[in-house]
């Protein structure tokens, strides 16, 4: 792997999809060409950002379609010079899964997530693996949505290395606002209990309308808010809740330390589980199956 940088850009693109995915596709590579020019390394987009999140729009799209497009989003990374991690949909042996997928600088597919929890989502196959990939060779993971309340799937990629997380969401919109407060806490809490980044990318509120029996939204649509999380908990940078913008930030590679996650480790009880956690996690992302702990049989 090439020697990490010291200063990561990151920006989390709060990106409302439209009808079609090679009109979406088509504009996330415009969103790619012009973050590249602002010296941006790593460009994130939101949950099925391809489709939108939406019945129509991810069961209206092919295997051929997707494939596509995810030839062209390789291709603008690599004409432009760019990492981008992108929420698609994707295909394997004729399922469906709900995917975060990550291309480095040079187009080349380093990452390909699908979400392990989801939340009851008809539409997708639950992922079985975790991402642990390299940025400009920071090691980095990757989680959608709902996995954000599970929190093993940041701290094991944590402790084999990653220094950023991505998270990429279509999270419900801001008319239950009774729940808002959960997603900002989820991933503050992700970041400061592992001493890592967690760059956020969201889908952007869609219409709203008010009658005098409720407030209804519309639309295919999250509750903006996209964010960067620094190590110590603190919202670096914030989106708004409406609107389609990119929020950016340099992280400092330095002061994402790991050290509560390693930390943990050291309490003996849990160090030997958590090194198996680790083992896991890497034989999982090497293709092997054989590290599955199967319980034991409880004797007579």
């Amino acid at each position: 792997m090439k020697k990490p940088v010291s200063i990561l850009r990151a920006a989390a693109v709060q990106f409302r999809s439209r009808d079609g995915v090679a009109e979406n596709c088509a504009r996330i590579c415009d969103r790619l060409a012009r973050l590249a020019e602002q010296g941006v390394h790593v460009a994130v987009f939101p949950e099925c950002a391809l489709t939108a999140y939406d019945n129509d729009g991810i069961i209206g799209a092919t295997p051929e379609q997707l494939a596509t497009a995810e030839h062209t989003l390789a291709k603008a990374c690599e004409e432009h010079r760019i990492n981008a991690v992108v929420g698609t949909p994707f295909f394997r042996d004729g399922r469906r899964y709900n995917g975060a997928i990550a291309w480095n600088r040079s187009g080349t597919c380093v990452a390909r997530y699908a979400k392990i929890h989801t939340g009851g989502e008809k539409w997708f196959v639950p992922g079985e693996e975790m991402a642990l990939f390299p940025i400009e060779g920071v090691l980095c993971t990757a989680i959608i949505c709902f996995d954000s309340r599970f929190p093993e799937l940041v701290r094991l990629p944590v402790m084999a290395g990653a220094q950023v997380v991505f998270y990429l969401s279509c999270e419900t919109d801001i008319i239950d606002e009774r729940r808002m407060d959960q997603y900002r806490a989820q991933l503050v809490a992700r970041a400061v209990e592992n001493s890592v980044y967690v760059v956020c990318a969201n889908s952007p509120m869609g219409e709203v309308r008010v009658t005098p029996e409720r407030i209804h939204g519309f639309g295919r649509d999250g509750n903006g808010r996209s964010r960067i999380i620094s190590p110590d908990g603190v919202i670096v940078k914030e989106a708004s809740v409406f609107g389609e913008e990119t929020v950016a930030a340099d992280l400092v590679i330095a002061d994402a330390t790991r050290h509560l996650a390693l930390l943990s480790k050291e309490f003996v009880p849990l160090g030997n589980w958590w090194d198996l956690g680790v083992k896991i996690l890497g034989d999982l992302s090497s293709g092997k199956r054989t590290s599955r702990v199967v319980p034991a049989k409880p004797k007579k």
